[in-house]
């Protein structure tokens, strides 16, 4: 098998061997000037990335990131709520709505008032209750004096007596909710039912005990079903007419199911806090954003300069 050999032969017997055979010397070796790498500058130093002093680190030097995932703390069933939102709203723009207008532009003023001064009369037993349970003693008999006055003198509620200048009794809303909210109850979770709407789990049980109290309390004929039926639609129908432009603002909103959540937890932490006599500070606005700046406009030429400078002249004169 073929294979190759390498001789190491020294410069002199090998200027004497091309000699002989008649070859040109080769020419001496230049000699180079020794490098090594320890002789070449060293690279410059790069600024070690600082760390965020805020990261938190668990005992290994790892970098943790601590976050949520889930519904809101305050509303547990937040796709249920969202779920029931979207088919509330479909059927309040194709059904409720159009009843509610209906109901406020097909009946005369008078007639329409009546009927919700007289489901307001109806409450009033809880709202005077739910004072004296709250120790506001004064306003309980102010609310009972409405009662007194506008059941007699207003025909059974259909005109607010109590509430004229002469008089100056006003209305004031109350609830067992509003009472469980004042000695601290929380509101508990939040939720959207298809018929009720927006309410928290604290609303909806004080909600039950105020209708609760007159069947209860006084039996027929507010035990009877056509009295449950006829409260319900009249007091629901006015409260949709209260809220119709916050409903169109809210639907105008980019996300409308939390937009009306927020609303409506915001407004029930006002007056539980309002009953307690403290206040609840308001959410600051947004600043406004800043103005876009003007697109770039080229020099004006020398002529143009000296055309502007003419006109300026001119109506300066």
């Amino acid at each position: 098998m073929p294979s190759l050999v390498f001789l190491t032969v020294s410069q002199p017997l090998m200027s004497a061997a091309l000699a002989v055979q008649g070859a040109p010397a080769p020419a001496p070796a230049v000699e180079v000037a020794a490098w090594s790498l320890a002789e070449a500058p060293p690279p410059p130093e790069q600024p070690a990335p600082e760390e965020p002093q805020d990261a938190p680190q668990d005992e290994n030097g790892e970098i943790v990131v601590e976050g949520e995932y889930g519904p809101p703390a305050g509303d547990p069933a937040e796709k249920f709520n969202a779920q029931s939102y979207r088919i509330t709203n479909a059927v309040d723009q194709a059904v409720i709505e159009p009843v509610a207008y209906a109901y406020r532009d097909g009946l005369p003023t008078p007639i329409r008032d009546g009927l919700g001064n007289v489901v307001k009369n109806l409450g009033e037993p809880s709202n005077a209750l739910n004072f004296l349970l709250q120790g506001k003693v004064g306003k309980a008999f102010e609310t009972l004096g409405r009662l007194a006055i506008n059941s007699t003198l207003g025909l059974g509620g259909l005109i607010d007596v109590a509430g004229k200048p002469g008089i100056g009794l006003p209305y004031r809303r109350n609830g067992f909710a509003n009472t469980a909210g004042f000695y601290g109850v929380g509101p508990g979770p939040y939720l959207y039912l298809p018929v009720t709407g927006a309410t928290t789990l604290r609303d909806i049980i004080g909600s039950t005990l105020d209708q609760a109290l007159l069947p209860f309390a006084v039996g027929k004929p507010f035990s009877q079903p056509a009295y449950a039926v006829t409260y319900f639609v009249v007091n629901g129908l006015d409260q949709r007419l209260e809220v119709d432009a916050e409903l169109k603002d809210i639907a105008a909103s980019d996300d409308p199911y939390a937009m009306r959540r927020d609303t409506y937890l915001a407004k029930r932490a006002r007056e539980i806090a309002e009953l307690k006599g403290e206040t609840v500070p308001e959410p600051e606005a947004a600043p406004p954003p800043a103005p876009a700046p003007a697109p770039d406009t080229p020099p004006l030429s020398l002529i143009e300069q000296v055309q502007l400078t003419a006109r300026s002249g001119v109506a300066t004169r």
